[in-house]
């Protein structure tokens, strides 16, 4: 049995053998707190008031990994455009972002998915949760 070397550039090690058809998910979750109102029919009265929640947002990227990095993408990079995204959204008023419209769970990952799918061609799921209240929404993009 061949010694394993932790080393990823020396040939033969078996972390950086994988095929093409090996599909590989790269996610990264971030948190932001932000309020809103919601013209519903249903439980109507408490969410037509100014409300807050604490959202859990989860980016799934889809790809194989770069054979020189060995990366889908550098997580790095990955957190600096999730933090861009974090600022928007982060302690708002979440009827206040135009772009967004009402301020549903379905709209969130939409929101996100326009502000990130440029920079992140390999984006293949938006996921938007409220643990408190046991809601979540999942986007999956066509890739």
């Amino acid at each position: 049995m061949a010694a394993f070397s932790p080393n990823p550039q020396i040939p033969g090690n078996p972390l950086k053998q994988h095929n093409s058809a090996d599909h590989f998910e790269l996610s990264q979750r971030f948190y932001f707190e932000a309020a809103h109102t919601l013209n519903r029919t249903i439980d109507a009265y408490g969410s037509r008031q100014i409300h807050g929640h604490t959202y859990e947002a989860e980016i799934t990227l889809a790809g194989q990994p770069d054979p020189t990095s060995g990366m889908v993408l550098d997580l790095a990079y990955l957190r600096l455009e999730i933090e861009r995204v974090r600022a928007l959204l982060d302690h708002q008023f979440l009827d206040d972002i135009a772009e967004l419209g009402p301020a549903t769970l379905e709209n969130l990952c939409l929101f996100i998915k326009q502000q990130l799918s440029d920079a992140l061609p390999h984006l293949s799921c938006v996921t938007i949760e409220r643990r408190a209240s046991g809601d979540k929404c999942t986007l999956r993009l066509k890739t």
